[in-house]
C-alpha cells in the first residue's frame, strides 16, 4: 500500500477523520488535493498555491527516528536544512539516533513513509512519541504539511499546529536547530 489517500481507511486515523477532528476544533487550513509526495524534492515542484518560503511558508521534511535506547522522535525541520544526525540527537538529548522503519513508522506514528506530517502525532502520543520542531518555523505564516496521506497538504498556521498539539496532549518542543 502507499501513502495516499486511496489507502486512508487502513490507518489507525484516516485523513478525512484528522481533517473533522481540526474543523471541530475551529483550526484553519487550507487544502491542496496534488499527485502524491514522498520526498522533499517531489514537493518542489508542486507549489501553485503554497506561500513561497520568502512570504512566510513554512516548508518542511519530517524526520522519524529513534535512540540506542528506543525512544522514538519525530523531528521536524525546514526542507532545505542539513542533517546532521549526531548534531540532531546532541540538539534533543538522544543518543546514536537512526531512522525507523517503515512498520515502526506505522505502528507509532500510524503513516506510511512519505507522509510523515507532525500531525501524526494524533496517534504518535499514545506511543510517547516526542517531537521536535525547528524554531526558526514558528515566525512562518503557513506550515505545510501532509494530513497523514501524500496527495493531500494543509497550510497552518503555526498556533494552529500549537493548538492542536496541545488538544492531544503531544509532548513537542520548538528548538533551535542553528548551529
Amino acid at each position: 500500500m502507499d501513502a495516499s489517500s486511496t489507502y486512508q481507511d487502513s490507518l489507525p486515523i484516516s485523513s478525512d477523520r484528522l481533517l473533522e477532528m481540526l474543523d471541530s476544533q475551529n483550526l484553519g487550513y487550507q487544502r491542496v488535493d496534488h499527485i502524491p509526495l514522498r520526498t522533499v524534492a517531489d514537493s518542489k515542484q508542486v507549489r501553485d498555491g503554497f506561500l513561497a518560503t520568502e512570504a512566510g511558508g513554512g516548508h518542511i521534511k519530517n524526520l522519524y527516528m529513534r535512540d540506542k535506547k528506543k525512544q522514538n522522535y519525530l523531528v521536524v525541520l525546514q526542507e532545505d536544512a542539513e542533517l546532521d544526525l549526531k548534531f540532531v540527537a546532541e540538539k534533543i538529548g538522544a543518543s546514536r539516533l537512526s531512522f525507523g522503519s517503515a512498520d515502526r513508522l506505522l505502528e507509532n506514528l500510524g503513516v506510511r513513509p512519505g507522509a510523515v506530517t507532525p500531525l501524526s502525532m494524533v496517534t504518535g502520543v499514545q506511543n510517547q512519541v516526542q517531537l521536535y520542531i525547528d524554531a526558526s518555523l514558528k515566525g512562518k505564516k503557513l506550515l505545510y504539511m501532509h494530513p497523514l496521506v501524500n496527495d493531500r497538504t494543509i497550510g497552518m498556521s503555526p498556533s494552529d499546529l500549537e493548538v492542536f498539539l496541545v488538544s492531544l496532549n503531544a509532548d513537542y518542543h520548538w528548538i533551535d536547530f542553528a548551529k
